[in-house]
């Protein structure tokens, strides 16, 4: 009984929701809105309070095995003090939050997205490799992409920025609609399973 009531409530409101997503009735389409609008911020809400939970803990669990210590602590420290900074004195321009986020934020995501871009480069150098048709046509396209966003691109072929954009628009958005496709034959795929109740993970172990 305790994992029926919830197989029920989820197929019910699944199948609601499914039929007022799709309704032309002004009714369903204020229920849709209200769903998006109102309650999506609320499930944001508690899943963000989910997470908050989530992160404490392990971490917690973490410096109690003396793992990454220095690291962890950092991050517990952050975590609660941005949310007091904010609440304290606020969020304008001036304020010890800003200043925070401006020169201890900010450097760090700039670091994380520099690491990333050598991470992706040597990625990239590794993939591109012409070993066959599509990987030489890969390393084409992705070379032709790279060089209209410079301004070598001009100097090199006028027509080069126009080619560049025909294949950002044509072959490399329809891969990207293929791909988008499948997302959501799969998207739809699982709902329809965890609406019908064949898929039962979401609801934990069997205890």
């Amino acid at each position: 009984m305790r994992r029926r009531i919830p197989q029920f409530v989820c197929g019910l409101f699944g199948l609601v929701l499914f039929a007022v997503y799709f309704s032309q009735h002004p009714v369903a389409g204020a229920i849709n809105e209200t769903v998006l609008r109102a309650y999506w911020q609320i499930i944001f809400a508690f899943t963000l309070l989910v997470g908050i939970v989530s992160f404490v803990r392990i971490n917690l669990q973490a410096v109690e095995r003396r793992e990454e210590r220095p690291y962890r602590l950092v991050s517990l420290v952050g975590l609660f003090i941005m949310p007091a900074l904010a609440l304290i004195w606020g969020i304008k321009g001036d304020s010890p939050f800003m200043w925070v986020f401006e020169h201890v934020q900010v450097p760090m995501q700039s670091t994380v997205f520099a690491l990333l871009a050598f991470f992706v480069a040597s990625a990239s150098l590794r993939g591109f490799h012409a070993r066959s048709v599509p990987a030489a046509i890969l390393l084409i396209s992705a070379l032709l992409a790279l060089i209209s966003r410079s301004d070598i691109s001009v100097l090199l072929f006028d027509q080069f920025p126009g080619m560049a954009e025909w294949v950002r628009s044509t072959p490399s958005m329809a891969a990207r609609r293929a791909i988008l496709i499948g997302i959501g034959l799969g998207a739809l795929t699982t709902s329809l399973r965890v609406i019908v109740g064949i898929e039962r993970t979401w609801l934990g172990s069997e205890r």
